[in-house]
């Protein structure tokens, strides 16, 4: 089964994994959340995504999901794919930008897919959970 971290400024990681417990009923298994506060040394920050991936990585990949592109967290899990077999993780790695809700609940209900086609679920439920709710606005 695929490893799931959520690496997301604080306290987005751990609500989210809040929310997927209370969703799902129970603690998803093998996913974690890494919330990365505001001017955290970035070895300190990696270091604590390279444990929570090893703690949830099981040979069949890693889904990493964070929050903004180009934030510490993004870049701090971006690191951890560029690393590849130098990591020690000896399993492939994807990172996903722009974590929203329908995401995650997606990644959760289809991890026993592969890693490509987990990473690529991911994304059809990000971009399919955004929605306009309500009557249009009137057109002037």
């Amino acid at each position: 089964m695929v490893g799931i971290v959520i690496v997301a400024h604080t306290p987005v990681a751990s609500a989210m994994l809040g929310f997927a417990e209370h969703a799902f009923g129970v603690l998803p298994e093998g996913v974690r959340a890494v919330d990365i506060p505001p001017y955290e040394d970035t070895k300190a920050s990696f270091d604590r995504v390279v444990r929570a991936a090893y703690g949830v990585n099981t040979g069949s990949g890693l889904l990493i999901l964070t929050d903004v592109m180009g934030a510490t967290p993004a870049n701090v899990a971006s690191k951890l794919e560029a690393l590849g077999p130098l990591s020690g993780l000896n399993t492939p790695v994807i990172v996903l930008a722009g974590l929203n809700l329908p995401m995650l609940m997606r990644c959760i209900s289809h991890r026993g897919e592969g890693l490509e086609e987990l990473a690529q679920k991911a994304l059809q439920g990000g971009q399919n959970g955004i929605l306009r709710l309500g009557s249009k606005t009137p057109q002037e």
